[in-house]
């Protein structure tokens, strides 16, 4: 009853990534200048992105060419391992099959350098010297630290507040990748200054730390912005995870009837999941995906599908998403990375159009199914994987009280080592639940922009 791991060669790895949006029934709301209410064009974008990025957030077709300068550095890490978790089947005493895509083998220890590598790439090339971001659980700042090393670029981040407190190590090792992290939110931008004026003591929040990166890009020609999630061509990126997976679970012979990916901006979740969802929007194979995100920050589950900005100052063109208000600060849970006031449009319009279902879970059972998980197969998850962790035993136990067999698949996004203060923190009864109140929403929702 071992574990299995199914592994390929560097010459199976994708060499393309693949968009959803040629395989949609419906295209996707438009992005809005907030100040005209009209569709935005390129060059609304050009301050904050190269044009090859704009490009791939704007594109139709089904598949964009992976560079080889970048699919050269995936090689360092990819493909990564595929697992039958076998040793958790049986802790479960369960008769589904579990699949886990560990992406933690990565040098920062999650799927965050899909991305990064590819950004850094493209700023680069379009002559960059400084890329600007946020960073909640420090996983993404940590690989555009590490993608910014490897280009030559001055990497700026702006880590929201109770991270950089919770998490020392993580903005350790931006800072010797050669990154500048900064708690956010901070007295470097005008955007800082005004929260810090009515909130001397604010936790920070991503979209807080979205708005000093976005202001400090915009005003700099040298420099541009760089996001870890929620846009699609961070999520295009990420199509690297699922498309493995595929080819993975062809050499085991089985094909997932569930796949579970943790969500916050939904980066994870997409790379996952999008290229079976194209499978089955082609006709090919049927399946069911559950997104997974926290209670303390329910944006699919409770947020409205609406056009809002994607960060506090309201400096972001306008898009349409799950969102629980532009202005919301979520409570400081370890999860950072899940703490999000939107999620990604294009998650938001598959999750609108029926094809994802979401569900909430609060951070103590998700620690429990985190250690559940660490004891049976050896590696102790990131506080945010553990939410997918959640759901899939939810799920397998679900086919042991009902008799069935299923296939599951869920994205192991990140390893916790660098967040062993958090499970210290949960193992010490330090840790408690919270939830978003119905009041609090109705509040963070009541200030949506009005779009025509």
């Amino acid at each position: 009853m071992d574990t299995i791991k199914y592994l390929l060669t560097e010459d199976q790895m994708p060499t393309a990534w693949y968009n959803i949006q040629a395989d949609l029934p419906q295209a996707l709301p438009p992005v809005l200048n907030p100040g005209t209410g009209k569709p935005i064009t390129p060059d609304d974008l050009l301050p904050l992105f190269p044009i090859a990025l704009i490009e791939q957030e704007v594109s139709q077709q089904r598949w964009i060419d992976i560079p080889d300068a970048v699919r050269s550095i995936y090689c360092q890490w990819r493909p990564t391992p595929l697992y039958r978790a076998r040793r958790l089947e049986q802790a479960l005493d369960t008769p589904a099959k579990i699949y886990y895509k560990y992406e933690g083998v990565s040098p920062s220890g999650s799927h965050k350098p899909n991305t990064a590598v590819a950004q850094a790439y493209y700023n680069k090339q379009a002559g960059v010297k400084r890329l600007t971001t946020e960073t909640g659980a420090g996983q993404w700042g940590s690989s555009l630290a590490f993608a910014g090393a490897l280009f030559g670029l001055e990497v700026l981040v702006y880590m929201v507040n109770v991270s950089y407190q919770q998490k020392p190590y993580r903005r350790a090792l931006m800072e010797s990748y050669g990154a500048t992290v900064v708690a956010s939110p901070s007295t470097e931008t005008q955007a800082g200054r005004k929260i810090l004026a009515e909130y001397p003591n604010s936790t920070g929040s991503l979209g807080i730390a979205i708005s000093e990166a976005v202001e400090v890009a915009a005003a700099d020609e040298q420099s541009k912005y760089a996001l870890g999630s929620v846009l699609n061509h961070v999520l295009l990126h990420q199509t690297v995870i699922g498309q493995e997976a595929l080819t993975q679970l062809e050499m085991a012979g089985d094909y997932p009837d569930i796949v579970i990916g943790c969500t916050g901006g939904g980066s994870n979740l997409a790379g996952i999941a999008f290229p079976f969802i194209g499978a089955k929007l082609r006709g090919e194979r049927d399946i069911q995906v559950i997104a997974v995100e926290p209670a303390a920050c329910p944006s699919l589950t409770r947020g409205k599908y609406a056009y809002d900005f994607g960060d506090t100052a309201q400096l972001t063109p306008l898009t349409k998403m799950h969102t629980l208000g532009s202005g919301f600060v979520p409570e400081g849970i370890h999860a950072g990375g899940l703490r999000y006031h939107g999620m990604s449009p294009l998650v938001s319009h598959i999750v609108n159009l029926g094809l994802v279902e979401s569900r909430a879970e609060y951070q103590l059972d998700c620690f429990a199914a985190g250690l559940t998980f660490a004891k049976a197969e050896g590696i102790l998850p990131a506080p945010e994987a553990n939410h997918a962790v959640k759901a899939t035993i939810d799920e397998a136990l679900r086919c042991k009280s009902e008799g069935t067999s299923k296939t599951i698949l869920f994205n192991l996004c990140g390893h916790g080592h660098f967040d062993m203060q958090a499970y210290i923190d949960y193992q010490a009864g330090r840790l408690f639940d919270t939830e978003y109140s119905a009041s609090e929403v109705a509040m963070a929702l009541a200030g949506l922009p009005v779009v025509e």
